[in-house]
């Protein structure tokens, strides 16, 4: 299963609004166009599998629509226009076109197509550039530009078709897609996880039940997951404290089979309809961590999105993600604000009596929101010409070459790995004169022919890691934490300004550690080791006692590794693998792919060389090519939860992502 899949046919322009209606005016077929434009532009719709789209048939609109609402639609084909706004009128924030039911269908058909690709292993993920959109839409009505709903409708052909027992839905519009969530509130096959504008119920669409504290109903309570966002002007450290905080610990634990995004960029900068700023390159970053849930069988089917340029780039920034190009890093300050933070304790609290990640969480509920009774911020960037000027200069500055190498990996002498296709094995080596300069830096005592022969190799492969000519690298060691520290005295000489060290199991040798923000250093074992952490050096106790029963590292990563990482910016990272360690394998292999969202991928991975397995895991993992089933997950022991709050009381001071409450 590889490659990504690309759904698009310019039929689907093929209606617009025919009457005035400022309500409706901002759905127009340009927005379908001006999105494979941009990819073209890319040149991303090369790389893509192009699937032909098809009308989807009766039988399948009607696994979630009523057959009077099909009838309706149908008989939409052949009115007239007072006869089409009569119709239209009938329904909340919707329009009707002779050719309205044929481009639905080719909607939801294109949409199935894409499923089937992705469940049957002919893509490993895709996009489908669809319209109308489809997330408002209910049973037995049309609503907010929606005429089928793509994504329930695709979810219930998955489970039917491919007997899919559990099914994600992540919705990152503006808008809440309440037609998903009548659809599925009472279904515990199907996790639902919506934020969006709401403001104490004063945004469209108005509703009381797009608040946090509805939780689903039934046997579906607590798959139901809102996150209402009470103010705009929300950036890129909202979404992704968002991500990190609420949607991803329980995504981990539902374990889903399959992931659908409802994809709509009207969350994005410059939206006429969100007011919020999340730049494009947000859209890499959120879509890059939902790639490691299902095996990576993730569909991405657009919703809405108002604002041409920032729909056409962010549209872009996801498609180039699910490629697995280089995620940008992210702009901005990685700090949430006040507002998101209640709305996130607030999710967390409601829904903590459901999962088990978050049985020991003691978050308390906030009762009195500080934006209720408040008027809204001016948003930024309202102006449609300044946005566009905002982004064609924004993406110059994220946007950089790929390097040619994707990944070195360093062998040892005795070279018995079994390199994944596209690994490249770096031959180069610095004179033993080098080699030693570097290690006697920190113990001369360390000098053997095995360290000697690692560094020397492991040096000019940094030195590509650092200029980009590589975009990683791994490589063996007889002593891993102590060639990492060399590479991380390494990588602040030759250029870079903040290097973000995690050695994993016991630490023979630490990096030099100032105050000036250079480094960051952390340690993750089964023993503390660090009585009192410090801004820039700190430890993670969690061990990992049965992985092979399921592992609950992932509530560290999103709880605290993941948070600290993004707060911190790094522009290189160096993670040392020992070989005493107190977390398995696919933990670390976890790990190891989702750092490579920061600092454009520019990971440095040191293994002990006596560690083969890791070494040949590691190496498929950076290669980047097919995904890795990182489960199975369980819930984490009270103890380690006790452990990790001690040290999120000490730090979440100063990094600020490590923050999920607001009182």
């Amino acid at each position: 299963m590889t490659g990504t899949a690309l759904v698009y046919d310019e039929e689907m322009m093929g209606y617009r609004l025919l009457w005035d209606d400022p309500e409706c005016a901002i759905e127009v077929p340009e927005r379908l166009s001006s999105s494979y434009k941009r990819l073209q532009d890319y040149d991303l719709v090369n790389r893509c599998i192009q699937l032909p789209v098809r009308e989807a048939t009766e039988e399948e609109i009607r696994l979630v629509h009523s057959p009077e609402y099909l009838d309706v639609v149908k008989s939409t084909q052949s009115m007239d226009v007072d006869e089409l706004k009569k119709t239209s009128q009938k329904y909340t924030a919707a329009y009707f076109h002779q050719n309205s039911y044929r481009c639905a269908k080719l909607s939801l058909g294109g949409t199935l197509q894409l499923i089937d690709a992705v469940m049957s292993g002919d893509a490993q993920n895709g996009m489908a550039l669809i319209r109308p959109p489809g997330h408002h839409s209910q049973r037995s009505e049309s609503n907010g530009f929606c005429v089928f709903n793509n994504v329930a409708v695709a979810a219930e052909y998955a489970k039917s078709k491919y007997n899919v027992q559990r099914i994600l839905i992540v919705d990152w519009d503006v808008h809440h897609g309440q037609g998903i969530q009548y659809i599925f509130e009472d279904d515990p096959s199907v996790l639902y996880f919506s934020w969006h504008r709401y403001e104490h119920g004063s945004f469209w669409p108005n509703l009381r039940e797009s608040d946090y504290d509805f939780i689903g109903k039934g046997r579906g309570t607590g798959f139901n997951i809102n996150l209402p966002w009470n103010q705009t002007g929300m950036g890129n450290a909202d979404y992704i404290a968002g991500f990190f905080h609420v949607l991803l610990p329980l995504a981990f634990e539902f374990n889903p089979e399959l992931v659908l995004v409802s994809a709509g960029y009207d969350s994005g900068i410059g939206d006429p309809e969100g007011h919020m700023h999340a730049t494009p390159e947000c859209f890499s970053h959120l879509t890059h961590m939902l790639m490691h849930l299902a095996g990576g069988k993730l569909c991405m089917i657009l919703e809405g999105g108002y604002h041409l340029r920032s729909l056409s780039e962010s549209v872009s920034m996801t498609v180039r993600t699910l490629l697995r190009d280089p995620v940008p890093r992210l702009s901005g300050e990685m700090t949430p604000c006040f507002s998101a933070l209640e709305s996130i304790q607030n999710a967390r609290h409601v829904h903590s009596p459901y999962w088990k990640c978050l049985l020991h969480d003691e978050t308390r509920l906030v009762e009195e929101i500080s934006t209720k009774g408040s008027s809204a911020p001016e948003p930024l960037h309202a102006d449609a010409s300044a946005v566009d000027e905002f982004l064609e200069n924004h993406m110059k500055k994220i946007l950089h070459p790929t390097p040619p190498i994707t990944t070195l990996v360093v062998a040892p002498v005795e070279n018995t790995l079994a390199l994944p296709e596209g690994a490249q094995l770096e031959e180069c080596a610095v004179t033993t004169d080098q080699a030693i300069n570097g290690i006697s830096v920190f113990n001369q005592d360390q000098l053997n022919e095995s360290l000697l022969n690692s560094v020397s190799k492991m040096l000019p492969a940094l030195e590509k890691l650092v200029s980009r000519k590589a975009r990683n690298c791994i490589t063996s060691s007889p002593n891993a934490s102590l060639s990492a520290a060399i590479a991380v005295q390494e990588g602040l000489r030759l250029g870079s300004e903040r290097v973000f060290c995690i050695t994993i199991g016991d630490v023979n040798m630490k990096p030099e550690i100032t105050n000036d923000g250079k480094t960051l250093c952390l340690t993750v074992s089964g023993d503390n080791m660090l009585e009192t952490p410090l801004q820039y050096q700190t430890f993670l106790k969690w061990e990992e006692r049965s992985p092979h029963e399921g592992s609950s590292f992932f509530y560290a990563l999103f709880r605290f590794l993941l948070p600290l990482a993004y707060s911190y910016q790094p522009d290189l990272i160096v993670l040392a693998v020992e070989s005493k360690r107190s977390i398995g394998t696919k933990d670390i292999a976890l790990l190891t792919s989702l750092l490579q969202g920061l600092a454009d991928g520019a990971v440095l991975a040191v293994v002990t060389e006596t560690e083969e397995e890791i070494l040949e895991v590691l190496s498929n993992v950076l290669i980047n090519r097919a995904p890795m089933f990182f489960g199975p997950y369980k819930p984490p022991a009270a103890e380690c939860i006790q452990d990790l709050a001690q040290e999120l009381a000490v730090m979440q001071t100063n990094w600020r992502m490590l923050q999920c409450r607001a009182k």
